[in-house]
């Protein structure tokens, strides 16, 4: 049975899969910034009464499968969570790396309503890097 969460008048399960890139796709999500990002976007996330049900950090970007309260709108939640993120990972590096938390992420977002699908979009954050790789060895024997 499918566990619905409530508000004082509402019960919701809203569930979203959500891809968000840094600036031209640069390759920063790393080291430092790696270990650092899931704990600030959990963070983040909560402050917005919303959840990140699975998530997955490739080099060039994020996914994640995130829960939001029918009272917010996606597109909050997500500037929300972009924008002080950005600022924690340019705090985190320090201004010596030429980053601040205006231009860390690029501009836009993916955002796909997950519905009854649920379990196939997790697999799918979880197994990204693999398929990502095959991929890559698929191209290189082209």
């Amino acid at each position: 049975m499918k566990e619905y969460r409530s508000l004082s008048d509402t019960r919701w399960d809203c569930k979203y899969h959500v891809v968000f890139i840094p600036k031209r796709r640069m390759k920063l999500i790393f080291g430092k910034v790696r270990k650092h990002i899931g704990e600030v976007l959990r963070d983040l996330a909560n402050q917005k009464e919303s959840a990140i049900v699975e998530g997955h950090l490739m080099l060039d970007h994020i996914h994640m499968c995130i829960s939001i309260p029918s009272k917010n709108s996606v597109s909050h939640v997500v500037g929300f969570i972009k924008g002080k993120s950005a600022i924690a990972i340019a705090r985190q590096l320090g201004r010596g790396r030429n980053l601040t938390g205006e231009s860390f992420w690029a501009r836009g977002y993916f955002v796909s309503t997950v519905g009854l699908d649920e379990e196939m979009v997790r697999a799918y954050i979880r197994d990204q890097e693999k398929e990502d790789e095959r991929y890559d060895q698929l191209k290189l024997g082209m």
